[in-house]
C-alpha cells in the first residue's frame, strides 16, 4: 500500500464531518472579516484544503476521497452554520472536483498532473461566444457569479456550440479554461453572501481544446466521456441532481445558524419597554420550534434523495425521470422554505436586531442572497414538476 493509499484510508466521513463541525467556532469569528474583504479569507481556505474538505467528491485517482455527496453535504451545512459565504463557495467549488471526473481523462490531468489541491471556478451562463475550429473552438465572453474564482486557477464556463449539418441542434457544453486564458474583473458589491466573492470573469479570444469540453446531454444522458463516470457510481449521479444542491444546501446550514444565534440572543433578552423575557414569549417559542423543525425536515429529505441517487447508481439504473423532476423541485424550494423561517426569528428579536452587528441580521441576507440564485427559483422548477403531474411534457433536461 502507497503512503496516499494510506492517508486515504485514514480519512473516514465521520473524521471529515467532525472536522467540518470543529471549524464552526473559527468561521463565526472570521465572518466579518470574509464579508469586509468580499471574499473567504486565504487562511480560511488554507485550513479547508489542510482538513481535506474539498477532496470529498474527488476521484481517488487524483488523491481525493471519493465519498458519497451525503458527506459533502455534511460538511457544507456544518461550515454554514459558521459562515454561508464559506460554506456557498465550498458547495459550488467542491462540487466541480467532481464535475471534472465527467470530463475526458485528460482535461483531468491538465488540471491536476502537478497538484492534486488545485482547485476550479464557474459560471455556467450560456454566454460564451463560441466558434468551432480543428481540435476545438475558439472562446470568448463575459461570465458573471464566478463564486470564490480568487482561489481557483481554472474556471468552467457556459457556452453554446452553434448547430452544424451533423449535430443541427444547439449543444449547451461547459469549457474548461486555465487562469491564464481569463481574468476576474471585481464587481462583487452585495447586501449578502458578500464572502462568496462571486466576480465576473472575461476571456477573450482563445482556444480550448475538445477535451475540456463537457456537453450538458451527456450529463443528462449518463454518457460522459469521463473513465471513472463508466465504472464508479459516484460519478454515474446526474450533474442536474448534484450541483443545485450544491447552491441550495448551505442554507440549510445557515438556517441553523441563525437557529443558534436567535437562542443565544432570545434566551436572555429581556423587553426593554415591557420587561418580558422573551422566552417566555408564546410567538418567539414557536418561531424557533417551526425554524428547527424545517431544518431537521430538509436534512432528511435530502439524505434520502441521495440514497435514493446512489442506491440507483450502485446498481447501474438511471433514476426514474419523475424522480428526478421532483428531486430539482424540492431544491429550488429550500431557500425560500429557510428565509421564512429566518425572517420569523428575525422579527421576534426587536430591534437590536436591525443593528449590522448582528449575527442574526447576517445569516437572514445570506439566505435572502442564496434564494436569487437561478437554481434556486422555485416557481421555474415547481411550474415543471406540476405540469408533469398533470400530464404535460417535461421541459427542463437539467436533471
Amino acid at each position: 500500500m502507497t503512503a496516499q493509499e494510506k492517508s486515504l484510508q485514514d480519512v473516514t466521513p465521520e473524521l471529515i464531518i467532525q472536522r467540518a463541525k470543529d471549524m464552526i467556532p473559527f468561521l463565526k469569528e472570521q465572518a466579518p472579516r470574509a464579508q469586509a474583504e468580499r471574499k473567504v479569507p486565504e487562511d480560511t481556505i488554507a485550513k479547508m484544503q489542510e482538513a481535506g474538505f474539498f477532496r470529498v467528491l474527488q476521484p481517488k485517482r487524483w488523491g481525493g476521497y471519493e465519498m458519497d455527496p451525503q458527506v459533502f453535504f455534511e460538511v457544507q451545512m456544518a461550515l454554514a452554520e459558521g459562515c454561508m459565504s464559506t460554506a456557498w463557495i465550498y458547495g459550488v467549488i467542491a462540487v466541480h472536483n467532481w464535475q471534472i471526473a465527467l470530463f475526458d481523462l485528460k482535461a483531468q490531468e491538465d488540471v491536476w498532473k502537478d497538484d492534486t489541491s488545485i482547485l476550479i471556478a464557474s459560471s455556467y451562463m450560456p454566454v460564451g461566444k463560441v466558434e468551432p475550429v480543428e481540435g476545438g473552438f475558439n472562446f470568448s465572453g463575459r461570465w458573471a457569479f464566478s463564486s470564490g474564482c480568487d482561489h481557483c486557477e481554472w474556471v468552467f464556463l457556459g457556452g453554446v456550440v452553434p448547430p452544424t449539418a451533423d449535430n443541427p441542434e444547439p449543444n449547451y457544453r461547459t469549457f474548461l479554461v486555465p487562469r491564464g486564458d481569463f481574468k476576474v474583473v471585481d464587481t462583487w458589491h452585495t447586501f449578502g453572501l458578500q464572502g462568496t466573492g462571486s466576480n465576473d470573469i472575461v476571456v477573450e479570444n482563445v482556444f480550448v481544446p475538445e477535451h475540456r469540453t463537457h456537453s450538458s446531454l451527456d450529463g443528462f444522458r449518463g454518457t460522459n466521456p469521463g473513465i471513472d463516470s463508466k465504472t464508479i457510481p459516484l460519478y454515474k449521479i446526474p450533474f442536474g441532481q448534484l450541483f443545485p444542491r450544491a447552491v441550495s444546501g448551505s442554507t440549510i446550514g445557515a438556517t441553523q445558524g441563525a437557529i443558534n444565534a436567535y437562542r443565544e440572543v432570545a434566551s436572555k433578552r429581556v423587553g426593554s419597554n415591557s420587561g418580558a423575557k422573551t422566552a417566555e414569549d408564546p410567538h418567539a417559542q414557536m418561531a424557533v420550534s417551526r425554524a428547527q423543525s424545517l431544518v431537521d425536515q430538509l436534512k432528511l429529505r435530502l439524505t434520502q434523495i441521495f440514497d435514493q441517487l446512489m442506491a440507483d447508481a450502485r446498481r447501474g439504473e438511471p433514476t426514474d425521470i419523475n424522480l428526478r423532476i421532483q428531486y430539482r423541485y424540492e431544491s429550488a424550494a429550500v431557500p425560500e422554505a429557510c428565509l421564512a423561517e429566518v425572517l420569523e426569528l428575525q422579527k421576534m428579536c426587536g430591534g437590536r436586531a436591525i443593528f449590522t452587528s448582528s449575527p442574526l441580521q447576517r445569516f437572514v441576507l445570506d439566505i435572502l442572497a442564496g434564494r436569487a440564485h437561478v437554481a434556486n427559483n422555485p416557481y421555474q422548477y415547481g411550474r415543471n414538476y406540476g405540469a408533469v403531474q398533470l400530464g404535460l411534457d417535461n421541459t427542463d433536461f437539467f436533471l
